[in-house]
């Protein structure tokens, strides 16, 4: 997992081997979900298999000021 933040945005990026770990509970919206909750914040998301296997998740947001 990476995570950057700098003045405008924070990135976070996370991937894995593909090798699978079992199954996962279902329930929530799963990437449908995370991708709107992403652009709600003014952001993005993006989601899918990497080249040579595994599949990656990087979502890119931007930093809101304080009032």
């Amino acid at each position: 997992m990476l995570v950057s933040i700098d003045d405008a945005e924070v990135r976070v990026q996370v991937r894995d081997n593909g090798t699978g770990g079992g199954s996962l509970p279902r329930g929530g919206h799963g990437l449908i979900g995370m991708r709107e909750r992403a652009g709600l914040l003014g952001g993005t998301l993006t989601a899918g298999p990497r080249e040579g296997g595994g599949f990656e998740v990087a979502a890119i947001l931007p930093v809101r000021d304080r009032p």
